[in-house]
C-alpha cells in the first residue's frame, strides 16, 4: 500500500470532509441535549460582553454569531466545534508543508492526530479548549513565517491570532512563554530582530478591551481559573509531588494510540539529533516545553492539572516525531498504519454513539427543550409581554435561554435576592432552581417541573 503524492491533497479534503460530518452528525442523532460548557457559553453569550465570570470572551462569541445564523438547532454547535477542529488540522498540514520534503508527511503528522482523543472523542463539546485550537496552530503557523520570511504581515498576524487565543482561554499563555523562551534563543545565539515588536502591538490591541473589562471586574476570571487549580483542595505532598506525576502518567495513557501509530511507521527508533537544527529547536519549543512547563507549575506551585486543559497542546506533536525520524520511514510500507488509523477513526466516533445511547444520566440526556417547551406554555397561559431574561445557574437557566422562543438574556443576578417582585419590569422573567427557596420567594407564578422550581414575572393577561 503506497500514498501517492499527488493524491495528498484529495485524500486530506475527504478526511476532513468526513471527520467533520461525522462528528457533526453521532451527536446530532444520539443527544438529546447539548453539552455543558456549550449551554453555558450561549448562556454567556446571550449578553455580550468582553468577558465573563469564568472564561475570557471568544468561545461565547463563536456561539452567539452561530445561534444567529441557525438559531437553536443542537447540530449547529456540534458543527461549529468541528469547523474549528478541522480547521486547525488543516494549518498543521500547511505548516508541516515547509518541514517535510513529501507532502505525504505532512498528511500523516495528521492523522495521527485521530490517536489522540482531544481531536475526536471529546470535540462535540464546544468549549473553550475546542476555541482555542485553530488559534493555536495559527499563532504557530504566522511565527514560522515571520521567522522565516520576516514580513511585516506576518508579525501582524502572529500577535492578532496570539491575541485571540489569549481571549479563548488564559492557559494559551503557556504556549506564548514558550514561544518567549525561543526568542531569547535566537537572540542569544543568532541577534534581535525589532520586527518582532509589530506582534507586540497587534497583540495588545486585540486584548485591550478585554483587559479594562477584567479591570472594571476585579479580575473575576483570573479568581476563576485559580479556584479550578484545586490548590487549597491538597496536602502539601499531594499537591507538590504526587499531583505532578499523577498529570505525566495521564498525558503518557492519552498518548499511547498515538505511538502505536507511530510504531507502525518507524522502521528503526534509534536516530541522530541535530540540536543546532533550527526547525528542531522550533518544534521543540512548540510541542514540549509547554508541556515541561505547565508540568513545573504544577510542582512548584501545589496546581492540579485538569486532562481537558492539555487539548490544544498536542497539535503539532506529529510533525515533531515525524521530522525526528524522517529518515526511518518507509512509505511504501504503511500498510499497518493505515490500518490501525481505520480501525482508531470508526472506534471513536462508535464508541461515543454507543455510551451515548447507553447511559441516561448525563448531561446530554436533560430535557432542556421539553422542560423550555413547558415553561414557554405556561408563560403564554399567564402573561401577554416576553420573556427577557432568565435566572438560575448556567445549566438550568442557560438552557432555557438558549431553547425559549425570545432568547432571553441570562443573569445570574438574582443568586443574593431574598424576594423576586414583578414591581418595575418591561420584558418578564424567569428564575429556574431550587424549588424549596424560590416558593418562599416569588411573588409572581410559581410551578414545578422535573425537580426544578419555576418562578414568572410578566404583565399578566
Amino acid at each position: 500500500m503506497e500514498i501517492k503524492e499527488k493524491k495528498v491533497d484529495k485524500i486530506l479534503i475527504i478526511f476532513l470532509a468526513i471527520h467533520l460530518f461525522v462528528w457533526t452528525a453521532i451527536p446530532s442523532i444520539s443527544n438529546v441535549n447539548l453539552p455543558l460548557d456549550t449551554i453555558e457559553a450561549l448562556a454567556w453569550a446571550s449578553n455580550i460582553d468582553w468577558g465573563y465570570n469564568k472564561h475570557p470572551p471568544l468561545s461565547a462569541w463563536s456561539v452567539e454569531i452561530f445561534y444567529k445564523i441557525f438559531g437553536n438547532q443542537d447540530w449547529a454547535f456540534y458543527f461549529l466545534s468541528q469547523i474549528f477542529v478541522c480547521s486547525a488540522f488543516f494549518i498543521v498540514f500547511k505548516f508541516s508543508e515547509d518541514f517535510f520534503k513529501s507532502k505525504v508527511m505532512s498528511l500523516i503528522s495528521i492523522l495521527l492526530l485521530e490517536g489522540i482523543f482531544f481531536y475526536n472523542f471529546t470535540t462535540p463539546e464546544f468549549n473553550v479548549n475546542i476555541c482555542q485550537l485553530p488559534f493555536w496552530a495559527l499563532t504557530v503557523y504566522y511565527l514560522w513565517q515571520g521567522i522565516k520570511t520576516n514580513d511585516n504581515l506576518s508579525w501582524l498576524l502572529f500577535g492578532v491570532f496570539a491575541g485571540l487565543g489569549i481571549l479563548s482561554k488564559y492557559l494559551f499563555i503557556y504556549l506564548l512563554i514558550a514561544i518567549d523562551i525561543f526568542f531569547i534563543y535566537l537572540i542569544i545565539y543568532r541577534k534581535f530582530n525589532p520586527k518582532i515588536l509589530i506582534s507586540l502591538i497587534s497583540f495588545f490591541i486585540i486584548i485591550s478591551f478585554h483587559i479594562i473589562w477584567l479591570v472594571d471586574n476585579n479580575y473575576t476570571t483570573i479568581t476563576y481559573a485559580l479556584s479550578r487549580t484545586g490548590m487549597e483542595e491538597l496536602n502539601i505532598l499531594e499537591a507538590h509531588l504526587f499531583q505532578p506525576f499523577i498529570f505525566l502518567f495521564k498525558q503518557i495513557g492519552i498518548l499511547i494510540p498515538f505511538f502505536l501509530m507511530i510504531f507502525f511507521l518507524i522502521s528503526k527508533f534509534n536516530t541522530k539529533i541535530n540540536f543546532k537544527d533550527k526547525k528542531l529547536i522550533f518544534l521543540f519549543s512548540i510541542n514540549i516545553l509547554p508541556i515541561i512547563l505547565i508540568f513545573f507549575t504544577s510542582l512548584l506551585m501545589g496546581i492540579k492539572i485538569r486532562t481537558m486543559w492539555m487539548t490544544p497542546f498536542y497539535l503539532f506533536i506529529g510533525v515533531l516525531f515525524l521530522y525526528i525520524f524522517q529518515k526511518k520511514i518507509n512509505l511504501k510500507k504503511i500498510k499497518n498504519f493505515v490500518y490501525l488509523f481505520i480501525i482508531l477513526f470508526i472506534f471513536s466516533p462508535s464508541a461515543y454513539f454507543y455510551i451515548s445511547i447507553t447511559e441516561d444520566q448525563k448531561r446530554t440526556d436533560y430535557q432542556g427543550k421539553e422542560i423550555s417547551k413547558i415553561v414557554q406554555k405556561k408563560w403564554n397561559e399567564n402573561f401577554v409581554n416576553k420573556i427577557g431574561l432568565v435566572g438560575g445557574d448556567e445549566w438550568h437557566g442557560g438552557n432555557l435561554s438558549y431553547h425559549l422562543n425570545s432568547r432571553p438574556k441570562w443573569d445570574n443576578i438574582f443568586e443574593s435576592k431574598k424576594n423576586i417582585s414583578p414591581e418595575n419590569t418591561n420584558d418578564g422573567f424567569v428564575l429556574i432552581g431550587d424549588p424549596n427557596i424560590l416558593f418562599k420567594i416569588c411573588n409572581g407564578f410559581f410551578f414545578k417541573v422535573q425537580k426544578q422550581g419555576v418562578c414568572m414575572i410578566g404583565k399578566k393577561q
